[in-house]
């Protein structure tokens, strides 16, 4: 349970955030336009409740080089605009961001981090220098994607502590069955239900929820539904705004303008 001293460290910090953006938020959201390691940087030691994010999936795309795909885009040329440059996951960038996400977790707190295929063999290896991996999550999107041999439907998330964090259950499976987002707003959006899972599993409201790569803001669309504060940063100005704009409609009306259609068949999917 967070205490009045800690409230109000909180309140302090997202108030910091607001003061960097150009949008007006609720006062229990932090969203700032930063580059993440930056953005880490000013989150104090020993700081969140739980930390859910979805890295940038650059090594796939640049290494394997799959070709002119529908989707993917033209990946073999320099300078392709189709993928994030803010971050690239490369064994540096990533000791780097787990560092930091290590100094600011609590004692005995959880972090979710989302790989595919490749990032997972590249680069989950790494979260065992830093975290105490525990498990590893399958996300199935029921629909399949593109592919190039087996048609992915899944991806993956690494569950880990700083410390000893038992779950709120004995009963959760690893396996998340729930449908990918259809016709997204936003590239790589994923559903909220992701990040809920994520937090039932591990926090009780009051939380403090972190997500350094914020994309649509489905996290904190999470966030909000379970009754936490939430910190969160991206570098692209897109995202921010429409993070903000998403926010601030489910704030006032409890309305998710990014997945309007797509609740109820989330409901009748999900495992918990």
């Amino acid at each position: 349970m967070i205490n009045d001293k800690k409230l109000s460290k909180i309140r302090r910090l997202i108030k910091d955030l607001h003061k960097g953006s150009p949008h007006k938020q609720p006062n229990n959201i932090g969203i700032i336009q930063e580059d993440c390691i930056n953005f880490l940087k000013r989150i104090p030691d020993n700081f969140v409740d739980i930390i859910v994010t979805d890295p940038a999936y650059s090594g796939m795309n640049q290494k394997m080089k799959f070709g002119n795909g529908r989707i993917v885009g033209e990946y073999q040329k320099e300078g392709n605009c189709k993928w994030f440059t803010e971050f690239h996951d490369t064994k540096e960038n990533y000791s780097v961001f787990l560092e930091q996400c290590k100094r600011i977790l609590k004692k005995d707190s959880p972090i979710y981090i989302m790989f595919d295929s490749f990032s997972l063999l590249s680069l989950g290896n790494l979260v065992r220098d830093y975290l105490n991996v525990k498990n590893i999550i399958v996300w199935d999107k029921i629909n399949m994607g593109m592919g190039h041999n087996f048609r992915r439907r899944h991806e993956f998330i690494i569950y880990a502590t700083k410390g000893k964090s038992k779950l709120l259950s004995k009963g959760i499976p690893d396996v998340w069955q729930i449908k990918r987002v259809k016709n997204s707003k936003y590239p790589t959006q994923k559903p909220v239900k992701v990040f809920e899972n994520m937090m039932k599993a591990s926090i009780t409201p009051n939380a403090l929820v972190c997500d350094p790569f914020l994309g649509s803001g489905s996290s904190a669309i999470a966030a909000l539904r379970n009754g936490c504060s939430f910190i969160g940063a991206d570098v692209s100005k897109r995202a921010c705004k429409l993070s903000i704009d998403r926010v601030n409609e489910y704030t006032m009306n409890k309305v998710d303008i990014l997945e309007v259609r797509d609740e109820k068949e989330q409901k009748k999917v999900s495992n918990f």
